[in-house]
Parts: structure tokens; sequence; C-alpha cells
């Protein structure tokens, strides 16, 4: 059975990362171009392209689930890189952990964590 994706790039329910590159991602028996949030809701298409277009407002959807979220990873893309700490603090704020690390490395961990039935998420800039 395939998943039905929403009209805005939304698939409901938790799923493993089957693939990641290609500048995008395979799960639930399907294919996404571009980024995704992966949250307690579903999967979510993410219009951040780089760490330079990360804000409060493309997080917004992260802290919306902040009550069934403990931890979230934020996969970077190939590089790790900083993130401003107004945006750290806003996680502290919603008492939500923030892991940072290359974008395959953190499809891996959530994957993890997913099976381990963790309270996590993925926020998982595409990679080529």
């Amino acid at each position: 059975m395939v998943s039905q994706r929403g009209p805005d790039g939304f698939v409901p329910g938790r799923h493993l990362i089957d693939a990641y590159g290609n500048g995008g991602f395979r799960f639930a028996e399907m294919s996404h171009r571009g980024s995704v949030l992966a949250l307690p809701s579903g999967i979510h298409a993410w219009p951040v392209t780089a760490i330079s277009d990360l804000t409060m407002e493309s997080l917004a959807p992260v802290f919306r689930e902040a009550e069934a979220l403990e931890l979230l990873l934020l996969g970077t893309g190939l590089d790790v890189a900083a993130i401003p700490e107004r945006i750290r603090q806003r996680f502290r704020d919603h008492r939500i952990g923030l892991d940072v690390m290359q974008t395959g490395a953190a499809a891996r961990t959530y994957n993890i964590l997913l099976a381990e039935n963790r309270k996590v998420g993925a926020a998982l800039i595409a990679v080529a």
C-alpha cells in the first residue's frame, strides 16, 4: 500500500527515512524532492534549502508539536553548521533538545530513535 501525500506535501504518520540524496528523500514508499520535516504528525515538505534559510518561521511546525517532541535532529546538509543562539534558545524555551549534524547522520539517527519509539523529530536539508 502506498501512503497518500496531501496537497501541501504532507504525509501523515511516523515513517522511517528509507534513503536520502539526489536532492531528496525516500519514505513511505514514495520519493520527495527537497527538504523535509519528520514530525510526530507526519512528514512535511520543508522549504529550507540551506542553513541560511533557517528561521523561526521555517521552524514553526516544530514548535507547534513541542508537546510531542523531546529531541529534534537538524540535518544541515553535507557540512555541520552553527545554529544562531536565538534559535537554540527557542528550542530550550520549548523544552526540545536540539542535535545538529550532517543530513545523512541525522536521517540514520532519526530512524534508530524512531524505532525505539522515542519522541524524536528531524529537520533534514536535502543533499545532492
